[in-house]
C-alpha cells in the first residue's frame, strides 16, 4: 500500500472531514478526497460511510485505522528516541496519575523537574480512570496497582499509608478519640460509593476497632479524596487520608496513631516502546527521588 495514501487516510478518520484533512497535510479537498478513492479502488473496500454530519469508518476502515495508528504511534516512538539519542531530554511528556496523588503531592514538585529539565514540556493528567498507555493516551503513568495489559514496563516507587486525621478546631469541640472504638461516638466523614476507588479498602474506618460486621454510620461522602480533606478541614468530622495528601496540613492533627489503615503500592509504567526515552528516564528518576526525600 501507498504509504502516502495512508497517511492521509490517517489524517482524514481523525478529523473526520476531507476539508479538516486538507488543511493539515496543506492539500486541497479535492486532492484528499482522490487519494482515498484511489486507496479504497486499491483495497477493493470502503473505507468511509459519508453523511451530511462527515465521514465515518466503516468496518474494513476501521481494521485499517487501528493498523495505521499502531504504526505511526511507533514511528512517533522511533523519532522521539533518535532524536534524544543525541540532545538533552526535550520535547511534550504527558504523564497520567490519580487525581489526589497527582493535584496534592506531584503538582508541587513541577516547578523543580522544570528547573531541571526546561525543555521536557509536562502535561499531567490527573484521571482515576486507567489511561491506555499502549494507545499513547499518555507516555506513562503512575498508578496504585500493578499494570495487566502486556508491554508495560512498571517499577515499583513508593507504599502508600493511611492515616486518621481531624481537624484542632472538631477536637477541641468534640474530644480526642482514645482509642477505635471510641469512633462509635464521633462524626465520620467516608468515600461515597464509587466504583473507581482511588484507595483499596477506603472506608476502613467504618469497621476499625469493631469485632462485629456492622459498620459505623457516616456523617458526611464525597466520592473524592480531596473532598474529604477539604470537610476535615472545615471541621466536620474525622477521616482516614492518604498521608501524602494530609501529612503537615496547617490545622489538621493526626489521630489514633496505633492504628493502621491499608497501605497502596504506586508503580510507575510506561511502554517498552519507550524504554529508551530520556524524558521518561529523567522523570522517573526524579519522581523516585522526591518520593525517598518525603516518607509517607
Amino acid at each position: 500500500m501507498d504509504w502516502d495514501k495512508l497517511r492521509v487516510f490517517y489524517t482524514v478518520a481523525q478529523s473526520q472531514s476531507f476539508t479538516k484533512a486538507g488543511e493539515t497535510l496543506n492539500l486541497s479537498q479535492s486532492a484528499v478526497s482522490r487519494q482515498v478513492a484511489a486507496l479504497e479502488d486499491k483495497l477493493q473496500v470502503t473505507l468511509f460511510h459519508r453523511h451530511a454530519r462527515g465521514l465515518l469508518l466503516t468496518e474494513q476502515g476501521e481494521i485499517l485505522f487501528n493498523t495505521v495508528s499502531e504504526v505511526f504511534t511507533k514511528l512517533s516512538a522511533t523519532e522521539n528516541a533518535l532524536m534524544e539519542s543525541k540532545e538533552r531530554p526535550r520535547g511534550p511528556l504527558r504523564v497520567t496519575a490519580p487525581v489526589a496523588f497527582g493535584t496534592v503531592w506531584m503538582t508541587q514538585h513541577m516547578a523543580e523537574f522544570h528547573e531541571l529539565y526546561p525543555e521536557i514540556q509536562v502535561t499531567l493528567l490527573v484521571d482515576d480512570r486507567e489511561l491506555d498507555l499502549l494507545m499513547r493516551e499518555a507516555d506513562a503513568a503512575i498508578r496504585l496497582h500493578p499494570a495487566k495489559q502486556p508491554d508495560l514496563i512498571q517499577r515499583q516507587i513508593v507504599t502508600l499509608h493511611n492515616s486518621v486525621y481531624a481537624s484542632n478546631d472538631y477536637l477541641r469541640l468534640r474530644g480526642v478519640p482514645g482509642s477505635a472504638e471510641d469512633l462509635d461516638s464521633h462524626m465520620l466523614i467516608t468515600y461515597g460509593d464509587d466504583v473507581r476507588l482511588p484507595f483499596p479498602e477506603v472506608n476502613w474506618l467504618l469497621t476499625a476497632g469493631r469485632k462485629a460486621r456492622d459498620e459505623r454510620k457516616p456523617v458526611f461522602k464525597i466520592n473524592s479524596l480531596l473532598g474529604m480533606m477539604r470537610a476535615v478541614e472545615s471541621g466536620l468530622g474525622i477521616a482516614a487520608l492518604p498521608d501524602y495528601m494530609a501529612h503537615n496540613v496547617k490545622g489538621i492533627a493526626k489521630i489514633l496513631p496505633e492504628l493502621k489503615g491499608p497501605t497502596a503500592e504506586a508503580y510507575f509504567t510506561y511502554p517498552t516502546e519507550l524504554r529508551h526515552s530520556k524524558r521518561i528516564k529523567v522523570f522517573k528518576e526524579f519522581i523516585q527521588r522526591k518520593l525517598t526525600e518525603f516518607r509517607f
